[in-house]
């Protein structure tokens, strides 16, 4: 079968509608060898009830698996809106063009031999792609395992999850680029009995990359959890853009993320580039937007079992039921640790638990209803402690942390919780800390309702943490003072690449950055005339594009007496002449008080803006106490986000000292953020460090030092 005409680019979501969806699909170089990977496409497709059309493409057949095979592409006997492409690299380039004329939207290459093998292998995905935009067709992978859809019965994939026969539909989608662990997570998600929507393999996503396709699929009625295994660098509005309309739907995104090298925070100019590193974009989007992160594969599909079974908790308050007082105290400390509130029951709450739980139990939380509750055949009392405790006022979510209850008593308390946590508003996990094998029923009976069941305190826990949403995000907004690009473009357009303090003075000076009174002195006349009219101690710094970290090389001399002032001048001056210095700042000397660093920085042209506030100084990266989120901000989100670090303990009172102005310091943060504004695509790092601030009511905040860096200009 083939069609004319001039190739036009397939939209992504025409090429994913045709992926998922099907009509008729060709599967190049089909195998009938039962121990050939490339046989399963087509095995689970005939088995798993596709309805579409099937046109296995093999020579050496005439039919397989009761579908009547095609020598090649142009021997179709129909159009098809997807191929399948399971022969080798160099071959599968060669046939796109059939592909392409057999109208085909989108090809899945499973091949490998690619990028992934070093250069020969990137030159010959470069020549793929090439082909596939010549004829308008859109790619999956290549070195990839492939695409399945649950709904539709489309299983195009060769994934060995899959050998044990077909999914059960649910609303878990995966989206991730290695295909071995994408099969594991289906293995285990099998096990637990979790349903599944949607899942892909994106290999090295030549084309359609792992975002884009998520940002699809998120938008899939049958989608209501979305995990993803990221392994490389994502672009950062694009992973914006998923977890913007994630939040917007409802729906939970979870990511797990490999590969997070610091190489380029260690190649950063900034102590701020230095520490938030190459992922600092992804880390605000995760912060800001609710994006669970996981740890491990079965840590993710923990947590997605979680999400696509239980509702989303209304708060961290958190009640403990436990057989245990050892566990109940273990689970406690863990909530804590991790950000959920053991919330004190009322005197009425106790009164009420007190009628069902034995004397030597507990009604605090956590509450221990002790093993003993147990020894009769009925759990109708520790049924009803859990029903009353979930039903609390000052209760969001529930933990259920049993010990060695086994048997027959264990099936039935677990059914009876499955009925529970089925009809209730606020989520309750069950942790089992007893052998599988003599609790074995017991999992079975919650797993069969869809709930999952918890090893451990600490698993449970951290589940029921990733339900909560958090009150003190900042999102993105618009620059937060009348400051536009264009009231200081003439200015920015002046400078070069490295900005130094004294270059960028009348920069923070139309932003109403606060800053000590400064003098640049390019010789030695002009130092004495300034040491004639001084009658304080001063702080000396070389200016110089080339001596960005002034201080480790001993470019700052602080405390300079007026009449030592001429000589410690020139000292500098030649000390960096070969650093082509601009000159040495003279700064007035500012009072003690907190250092601060803020920081704003941005990735490439297309990068997001980000501001990273923290515990400032020489030692900055040592501590590492900072907090980032999207510039700019306003005054109210900049105390938000400093208020995240562990050094703002310092400036609202520590031990009985007077707090400092936190709501200078926060308007101080907020103008140096309009630099993300006004510097625009061109930023690439921003430094104040440190912002001093003090007790001084007339100047209770100062920027003490800077440094700008920015791209170069367009066509420099």
């Amino acid at each position: 079968m083939t069609t004319t005409g001039t190739p036009l680019i397939t939209s992504s979501t025409d090429a994913l509608d045709s992926l998922f969806s099907p009509q008729a699909i060709a599967i190049v170089g089909a195998s009938g060898r039962q121990s050939n990977l490339f046989a399963r496409p087509l095995q689970y497709l005939t088995a798993f009830g596709y309805k579409g059309a099937i046109y296995p493409i093999n020579p050496g057949y005439e039919s397989l698996h009761g579908v009547a095979c095609y020598p090649d592409v142009d021997a179709l006997p129909g159009p098809i809106d997807l191929a399948l492409v399971l022969i080798p690299a160099a071959r599968a380039i060669s046939l796109l063009p059939a592909i392409a004329r057999a109208g085909a939207k989108v090809a899945v290459i499973f091949a490998s031999g690619f990028s992934e093998t070093g250069e020969e292998g990137q030159a010959l995905q470069t020549k793929l792609t090439s082909v596939a935009a010549q004829h308008g067709i859109r790619l999956i992978g290549p070195n990839c395992q492939g695409a399945l859809n649950t709904a539709t019965h489309f299983y195009g994939t060769f994934t060995g999850a899959l050998e044990v026969g077909p999914l059960t539909p649910g609303g878990l989608t995966y989206v991730g680029q290695s295909g071995a662990v994408g099969g594991s997570i289906l293995s285990l998600a099998r096990e637990r009995g979790i349903g599944i929507a949607s899942w892909i393999s994106t290999g090295n996503q030549a084309d359609l990359k792992t975002v884009e396709i998520a940002r699809y699929l998120i938008e899939q009625d049958a989608t209501t959890t979305l995990a993803m295994y990221i392994e490389s660098a994502t672009g950062e509005r694009e992973f914006l853009d998923l977890a913007t309309r994630a939040q917007e739907l409802g729906k939970s995104l979870i990511v797990l993320r490999s590969a997070t090298s610091e190489a380029g925070a260690r190649a950063a100019a900034s102590h701020t580039g230095a520490i938030v590193g190459s992922a600092a974009a992804f880390n605000a989007v995760v912060r800001e937007y609710g994006v669970v992160l996981a740890d491990d594969i079965d840590e993710l599909v923990e947590l997605a079992h979680v999400h696509t079974t239980l509702p989303r908790a209304h708060g961290p308050a958190v009640a403990i039921v436990t057989t245990s007082g050892g566990v109940g105290s273990l689970a406690a400390d863990l909530a804590d640790s991790r950000g959920l509130d053991v919330v004190q029951l009322s005197e009425q709450a106790q009164n009420e638990l007190a009628a069902m739980i034995p004397a030597y139990g507990a009604t605090e939380n956590p509450i221990d209803v002790t093993a003993q509750v147990f020894n009769g055949k009925d759990v109708t009392e520790f049924i009803s402690v859990c029903k009353l405790t979930a039903a609390l006022p000052e209760v969001d979510v529930v933990l259920v942390a049993l010990t060695l209850i086994i048997g027959d008593q264990a099936e039935k308390a677990a059914t009876a919780l499955a009925g529970l946590i089925a009809l209730s508003d606020k989520p309750i996990v069950v942790a089992w800390c007893a052998a599988h094998a003599q609790t074995t029923a017991a999992r079975h009976a919650l797993r069969d309702a869809g709930f999952p069941v918890f090893d451990s305190v600490g698993s449970a826990t951290l589940a029921l943490r990733s339900l909560v949403s958090d009150n003190s995000t900042i999102t993105p907004n618009a620059p937060s003072t009348p400051t536009t690009a264009d009231d200081f473009a003439a200015l920015i357009d002046q400078y070069v690449e490295v900005v130094t303090e004294a270059a960028a003075a009348p920069l923070m000076d139309g932003l109403g950055i606060p800053r000590p009174t400064t003098h640049l002195i390019t010789d030695l006349q002009q130092a004495e005339d300034l040491a004639a009219t001084r009658s304080t101690p001063a702080v000396l710094k070389i200016q110089s594009p080339n001596v960005l970290h002034k201080t480790d090389r001993g470019g700052v001399l602080v405390g300079i007496e007026p009449a030592d002032l001429p000589r410690r001048t020139a000292q500098l001056l030649a000390m960096f002449a070969g650093d082509q210095p601009e000159g040495v700042l003279i700064q007035d000397l500012v009072g003690d008080g907190i250092e601060l660093i803020v920081g704003v920085t941005r990735s490439g042209d297309h990068g997001l803006p980000l501001i990273t506030v923290g515990l400032g100084g020489t030692a900055t990266e040592l501590y590492r106490d900072t907090a980032t989120t999207f510039a700019p901000v306003d005054r109210k989100q900049a105390k938000t986000l400093l208020l995240r670090t562990r050094a703002a303990a310092l400036l609202t009172g520590y031990r009985s000292t007077p707090a400092y102005d936190l709501d200078a310091v926060a308007e101080a943060i907020a103008q140096i953020s309009q630099l993300a504004v006004v510097a625009g695509d061109r930023l690439r790092e921003v430094e104040v460090n440190p912002l001093r601030v003090t007790h001084d009511p007339h100047r209770p905040v100062q920027a003490l030092d800077f440094m700008m860096i920015l791209a170069p200009k367009a066509g420099a």
